[in-house]
């Protein structure tokens, strides 16, 4: 559909807008920025303000990309081949118990198989942003730890879902296997590698990323390094969120000395790139769906059922953690929201699922993240007021 010039300058005022003020109102009502910039995007869409323009798609597109790429920058890979044998038992363990709930309940309740893949993503997207608010807990640190495994398994899972998606159960997808492992396998050396130069040669990191720098070297070799993977993905016929992830794991892993670093690109990609990322969800989003007989119940299921199983699989830390930071953990890793929406997405294009249960997904999406956040509040209030009691005592 062909947009006047008039339409484009309206989308280009409103996206600017939302992305200003969501900040100040989601201040105001306490949550997170990001549902309220789906919900604009979804308000303004429904009044005529946002339209389906290709580059505005384009821009959503690489914003859900440079997302993933800071979801890897939370991953320093030295630290979790670090982690105790204990801790790396439990968390197969814990994402097992996620497929295995997963299963059961898409069969129990005969539902595509899709569901199975949906219901047990993990991301760390929006755990970062629970890190700025409770600090470094021990549940957070875990929760990182294990999330970032069990996001590598995730998109992993999204790669081989989104082959057979296309090309269905055949050749294509085990050639689609076949490059993954490959890419896998020369990412593997290719890291080892990097370890023994910058072992034998420290001043290698810090000639690549000075201390004192006055070119903004380590943002250029950063994109430099998210670009090549991405290209290197496209060559392969991989997911590209799987290249983006993998490129944001290698910068705390082999640049240590740049700690702001993360935080810097974090900066750029909160400001500007994700947000039009998450308008742009909000947009494909129809308001009028919210009177699809059943929509709202089968979001309400969905979402129960995705934090349930994540609060009952994060008992298996109930030792480490203790019962109440194990319940923390687990609505900690409930709200995988960009993975969630990506996948539906996915799952809808191929038509894996119809357009209520699409729908629904990203009614649950939002849902999760309002719930848990919550939740994770009233939860936290009620630890501290019990330390304080004991202490008192």
């Amino acid at each position: 559909m062909h947009h006047s010039v008039g339409d484009n300058i309206t989308l280009i005022i409103t996206i600017s807008l939302i992305i200003i003020f969501s900040p100040f109102i989601a201040k105001a009502l306490r949550l997170p920025t990001t549902p309220i910039e789906i919900l604009f995007g979804s308000l303004f869409a429904y009044f005529g303000f946002i339209h389906d323009e290709h580059l505005f798609a384009l821009v959503a597109e690489f914003g859900f990309l440079y997302l993933m790429f800071i979801a890897g920058t939370e991953i320093n890979l030295k630290n979790v081949l670090k982690t105790p044998a204990g801790i790396i038992k439990k968390t197969a363990l814990y994402l097992i118990f996620l497929y295995a709930f997963s299963i059961l309940f898409t069969l129990q309740f005969d539902l595509g198989k899709i569901f199975m893949v949906l219901l047990p993503l993990i991301s760390v997207g929006l755990v970062a942003s629970l890190a700025k608010e409770y600090g470094k807990t021990p549940w957070l640190e875990l929760s990182m730890t294990a999330g970032g495994i069990g996001e590598v398994a995730s998109i992993f899972i999204l790669t081989i879902t989104s082959a057979t998606l296309q090309s269905g159960i055949g050749l294509g997808l085990f050639q689609t296997i076949f490059a993954l492992l490959t890419f896998i396998l020369i990412m593997f050396i290719i890291f080892r590698v990097m370890q023994l130069i910058f072992w034998w040669y420290p001043a290698v990191a810090t000639a690549l990323m000075p201390h004192q720098d006055n070119k903004e070297q380590d943002i250029r070799l950063s994109m430099g390094i998210f670009f090549l993977l991405l290209g290197a993905m496209l060559y392969l016929d991989l997911e590209l969120a799987f290249g983006a992830f993998l490129a944001g794991i290698f910068l705390p892993t082999f640049f240590e000395h740049k700690e702001k670093l993360p935080e810097k690109l974090a900066s750029y990609g909160f400001g500007f790139l994700i947000p039009i990322f998450f308008i742009h969800i909000g947009s494909i989003f129809h308001l009028d769906a919210i009177f699809m007989p059943g929509l709202i119940q089968k979001a309400l299921i969905i979402t129960a059922v995705m934090i349930l199983m994540r609060v009952l699989a994060s008992l298996v830390y109930i030792k480490n953690l203790g019962f109440i930071d194990s319940v923390l953990m687990g609505l900690s890793h409930a709200m995988p929201l960009t993975l969630l929406i990506a996948m539906a997405t996915l799952a809808f294009q191929a038509r894996s699922i119809d357009q209520l249960h699409y729908y629904a997904f990203i009614l649950a999406a939002l849902f999760e993240v309002i719930f848990v956040m919550v939740m994770i509040k009233l939860i936290n209030l009620y630890k501290l007021k019990r330390e304080k009691t004991l202490q008192a005592n």
